[in-house]
């Protein structure tokens, strides 16, 4: 199996050039200009295109049983999502309840996975409890592949910690050499803030907000760096959807945490009001944290572009609105949170980021590829267009216009968050692994060829 990739304009997150690509078996053997004497299997004309390593999201969700209910996705179907949306490697969440053993959760969603993903995956390993019996699977845990935790600072009873149980996470994250990521909000304010909205009688979806404003979910931020400087662990914010939170990781970061911050492409493009249209439309668009004021979208775009903020991810989790959300009619609490994005993310991060000039071409790859690479243990290997790395590529047509409809995505879900929104730009060809998964938005490629991509940890 061999690819030649001829003429494209390659971008990295420190280079830019015209060069051509030649890949045997499944990694890049060769970058020059105008490679000759070579029969590839198959040759790509990049001329006039962008060449990107593929894509990287540090943040889904695709088996998630959640609230009385499951995401719509398999792996075949975000699969193939990812892939026509230039997205070539996932990172999924395990989320076992708390009563679930962390070991059988591990193989559990690795079975959901293997044999039937089209793009390469690796998990976060979600603890959701810490005690003996635990802490022995995730030694297990570490051992077969997987070099990142994941913390839950809400859903109380469900996924979420306790204080004394995220201080052991964290001593044993760092004992392990793994990055904990977290989602950071107060659940027990947030218990409260339920609590009292539904007893004035405020159910709607617009309520969500309120039940989860800026200042818990700062606090939550504010909790994790204290508990990170205490125990000197790599940490990493999922989610985070404002200036508060934001502020509060930096302010840890100077006190010399070591941390990173995730934030989403929903957080940059969609507000607060898209959560509040009339006739539970809004439901569409809840997730937690929650859309947040328009007005942080200029300094989380700021942040992206001075790298204080690391990497742009999804959180997808695809949960169909008449089926599942309506399940929260008459309730808030109990709409399944998520909004479907896997697909989506890097056409609109490219539109409203390269094209609309927030962004450079360099910071756009680092934020929606490399550093999620560096951070979780995947480079030079993934996120790099250089000898020896995976032949992950994306030809981009930076010239394509389109629109964005459920119509015609591929997520399994039955609605759009971004829909009618207009995007400047699309892969035209995308390669896992030398091989052409995605082709002119249709999906070429094999189920099950996607690989567990294991990952060491690093002994800070």
């Amino acid at each position: 199996m061999s690819l030649l990739i001829r003429n494209g304009e390659i971008v990295t997150a420190n280079e830019q050039y015209v060069a051509d690509i030649y890949c045997e078996g499944e990694t890049i053997t060769r970058i020059d200009r105008c490679i000759g004497g070579i029969d590839a299997a198959e040759v790509i004309d990049a001329t006039g295109k962008y060449v990107f390593p593929g894509f990287i999201d540090p943040h889904v969700h695709i088996y998630l049983p959640f609230m009385g209910t499951a995401a719509k996705d398999t792996h075949e179907t975000a699969s193939r999502a990812a892939l026509v949306g230039g997205t070539t490697t996932f990172i999924e969440m395990i989320c076992p309840a708390r009563h679930e053993k962390p070991l059988e959760a591990f193989e559990l969603w690795l079975g959901k996975a293997q044999g039937k993903s089209a793009c390469d995956f690796t998990f976060h390993m979600g603890v959701t409890r810490c005690d003996d019996e635990a802490e022995h699977d995730f030694e297990e845990i570490v051992r077969r592949g997987l070099s990142s935790f994941k913390v839950f600072l809400a859903y109380k009873g469900a996924f979420g910690v306790t204080d004394e149980e995220l201080y052991k996470t964290l001593q044993l994250a760092k004992r392990l050499g793994v990055i904990t990521t977290a989602h950071c909000e107060n659940a027990d304010l947030i218990l409260e803030l339920q609590k009292k909205l539904l007893a004035e009688g405020k159910t709607g979806p617009e309520y969500h907000y309120w039940s989860r404003p800026p200042a818990v979910e700062a606090e939550g931020v504010h909790h994790l760096m204290t508990f990170a400087e205490m125990t000197g662990t790599h940490v990493y914010t999922v989610h985070t959807s404002c200036e508060e939170s934001v502020r509060e990781a930096l302010l840890g970061a100077q006190r010399g945490v070591n941390v990173w911050i995730e934030t989403l492409i929903q957080y940059l493009l969609l507000d607060r009001t898209d959560a509040e249209k009339p006739n539970f439309e809004g439901a569409k668009n809840v997730m937690s944290p929650p859309l947040r004021d328009k007005k942080n979208h200029p300094f989380l775009w700021n942040g992206l572009r001075q790298g204080l903020i690391a990497t742009l991810a999804t959180d997808h989790a695809p949960f169909d609105f008449d089926a599942q959300k309506r399940m929260g009619e008459g309730d808030f609490t109990r709409i399944p949170n998520g909004i479907p994005s896997l697909e989506n993310r890097v056409d609109l991060y490219f539109t409203h980021g390269v094209k609309h000039g927030r962004i450079d071409l360099q910071r756009f790859v680092e934020t929606a590829s490399t550093a999620a690479a560096k951070i979780f243990g995947l480079f030079p290997r993934k996120g790099a267009i250089q000898l020896g790395s995976d032949a992950d590529l994306v030809v981009y047509d930076s010239n394509y216009r389109g629109t964005i409809s459920a119509r015609t995505h591929l997520m399994n879900v039955d609605y759009n968050s971004f829909e009618g929104m207009q995007v400047e730009g699309r892969a035209e060809v995308v390669t896992v692994r030398g091989k052409v998964a995605a082709r002119d938005g249709h999906f070429t490629g094999a189920f099950g060829r996607g690989q567990f991509l294991r990952r060491e940890p690093t002994h800070f």
